[in-house]
This record gives structure tokens, sequence and C-alpha cells, in this order.
């Protein structure tokens, strides 16, 4: 399989509460009436202009084993590695709100308008992330379809720049994936554009080889270790 799907926006609209906790304002305290304002303008822009969209391509692992390597600079030992040569299925995604709204982004801040800027730039990057989570979803579905995922089954994703997947490895993920058929570019750093795209790797296998503890090197760098309640979600569900 692979293919392209347009995903409805309001299936992608950040939660205010997300917003306003991801401005750095504690669980508990309420915002004031300006930044509450701020927040509803931004979503309000976001739902007008972002364009959801995504790729998805299934491949094998002996497909992916030639991908994963990318120019020779992940870590020697990485939890990715480990977990895609146990699992069962793999899809090589990309997804994108496109360039507009990134382009209003940059507006905001060349008039001056940095608090905007700012919160918008905020439910675009939620906004891409909640896209990612309807496209692995999406393959969730596909794989329930035709009796390949069950209740003892989990999925998770993973993109280059994280868990020790070097960022290099963007070249040969867009190779073979192609997602400048949604519209994104890759350039000589390896960075996407439009910037509110994510791509990577959807893993679907047992549960229990997403298991691993957060020790690795470069986990010490990690600020979030999102990854952990990632797993976590996948041992509850």
């Amino acid at each position: 399989m692979r293919k392209i799907f347009n995903i409805p926006v309001n299936k992608v609209i950040p939660g205010i509460n997300t917003i306003i906790r991801a401005q750095g304002i504690p669980a508990g305290i309420n915002p004031d009436e300006r930044t509450l304002k701020l927040a509803q303008e931004a979503i309000s822009i976001f739902t007008k202009l972002a364009k959801p969209t995504g790729i998805i391509m299934e491949l094998s692992k002996e497909d992916f084993n030639e991908i994963y390597p990318g120019e020779g600079q992940n870590a020697s030992s990485t939890p990715v590695e480990q977990i895609y040569k146990k699992s069962n299925d793999l899809a090589l995604y990309a997804v994108t709100i496109e360039e507009e709204i990134c382009e209003k982004i940059s507006d905001q801040f060349s008039i001056g308008e940095y608090a905007l800027g700012l919160m918008l730039d905020t439910v675009a990057s939620e906004g891409t992330e909640l896209t990612a989570q309807a496209l692995e979803e999406i393959y969730k579905e596909h794989l329930i379809n035709i009796n390949r995922f069950n209740g003892d089954y989990g999925i998770l994703r993973f993109s280059p720049g994280y868990c020790g997947w070097h960022i290099s490895g963007q070249k040969k993920l867009f190779k073979s994936l192609h997602p400048e058929d949604i519209g994104i570019e890759l350039n000589s750093s390896f960075l996407m554009q439009p910037l509110k795209s994510i791509s990577g790797i959807i893993i679907s296998g047992k549960k229990e080889i997403f298991k691993f503890d957060d020790s690795f090197p470069f986990c010490a760098d990690c600020a979030t270790h999102s990854c952990m309640e990632r797993i976590e979600k996948i041992q509850k569900q």
C-alpha cells in the first residue's frame, strides 16, 4: 500500500488546554484573558489555513534494512533498530499541514505580532503532531481490516533526528517514499519544507517489543522523554 490521505482539519485541531500548557502555563493555573484570546485566535487561523495531508507506504523489513542506516551516522545501538527487527508490519510516512500556515506564522513576526506568531506556531506544531497521529490511526485501521492487528499488538512512530536515528536518515526515507508528492521537500541540512511536517516509520507488532529503558546515551539529550508516555499507553490498550 502506498496512498495519499487528505485529513479533515477538524480532526487535528489541538485543544485550547494543550496550547495553554505548551506556553509554559502549569496545569491548574488559569491563563489571563489576553492569553486565552490569543490561543483562540491562533486556533481559528489554523482551522482556516491548515491543509493536513499525509502519505504512507508499507514496506518489508528487508526494504527498511536498506533505508534505516541512512548516511551511516546512526547511534551504534538504538531502540528503533531493536524494535523494527522484531516487528510484524512497517510503513514509511510523512505528513504536513502545508505551506500557507507556515507563511502566516512568518507574517506575524514580520509585522511585530510576536505573541500571536508564537501562539500560532505552537498551534501549528501541535496540529502537525495530531496529523501524524491521525495517519497512524489510519494505518492501524488498515491492519485491523486485513487481520494483522489485534489486542496483543501495539503501534508506534519514530522519526529521523530522534532516538539515535540520525536526521540524515531523511535522505533515503525521502528517496523511497517521495513526500514531494504531497508538497514536502528536503533541504541540504535534511530539514523539511514546509517546516510543519513530520516523517518517519510506523512500526506495528507485539506490545512487548516496544518496551525499552530510556537509558541510551542520546536519551540524556531528550527534553521530554515522551516516548515513555507513548509506550506506557500502548501497554494499557
